[in-house]
């Protein structure tokens, strides 16, 4: 799973009023540009091999119609799967925000916040848990190569335990976050019955087991 970094931006211009742009200085033109830039630093700076994401959620600007806000606010969250990529977005993005606001006179701060780092699996613990599940759960279908941009606090703990985190399908027609997402009870005995089998196996190899 991808590591987490959270993001704020927050845009400082000059307010003024809607029909005199000249004399004001426009955060949300700012801001506008800045979301457009941001959207081309994974396909320009990072390998067509390796995965990231960029993604703002969230733009914060102006309270009247009529009126340019002197400031503007967005938020978002970056996504990598090893170091080198994360150091990579950060670079560009801040490059970038810095560069756009400037061009348009605006101020700039940004604040990016690790929420999770990238959780990677132990390979020999993993091949000994596949195996597992494999021999236990014949009828089930197991893809050892699955990835996915969400993010699990638990790499956190594989960070410093080697271990395997895997995931168990339990959704029907909807997905995770949709309004009729409903779980399949079936999927807690394939569950009790992937974790018993790897749990047995994992103990069965360990130093001094009996």
């Amino acid at each position: 799973m991808a590591g987490n970094d959270e993001f704020v931006i927050r845009l400082t211009g000059k307010g003024g009023h809607g029909a005199m742009p000249h004399q004001a200085i426009d955060s949300v033109l700012a801001g506008s540009n800045i979301v457009v830039a941001l959207q081309q630093i994974v396909s320009r700076n990072v390998s067509p091999f390796e995965s990231a994401v960029v993604s703002v959620t969230q733009f914060q600007a102006g309270e009247a119609f009529n009126i340019i806000s002197q400031t503007a606010e967005l938020k978002g969250t970056i996504r990598t799967f090893s170091a080198e990529t994360r150091k990579i977005i950060h670079e560009r993005f801040t490059t970038i925000v810095y560069g756009c606001a400037g061009a348009y006179d605006c101020a700039a701060e940004i604040e990016i916040k690790q929420v999770t780092p990238a959780l990677i699996n132990d390979i020999v613990i993993s091949d000994v848990v596949a195996d597992a599940i494999s021999s236990a759960l014949t009828d089930s279908h197991l893809d050892r190569h699955y990835q996915t941009s969400g993010s699990e606090d638990m790499a956190y703990i594989l960070e410093k335990i080697p271990g395997c985190f895997f995931f168990v399908g339990a959704s029907g027609k909807y997905p995770h976050h949709h309004p009729k997402f409903d779980i399949s009870e079936d999927a807690l005995v394939v569950a009790s019955t992937a974790m018993a089998s790897a749990i047995s196996k994992l103990l069965s190899l360990s130093p001094g087991s009996k």
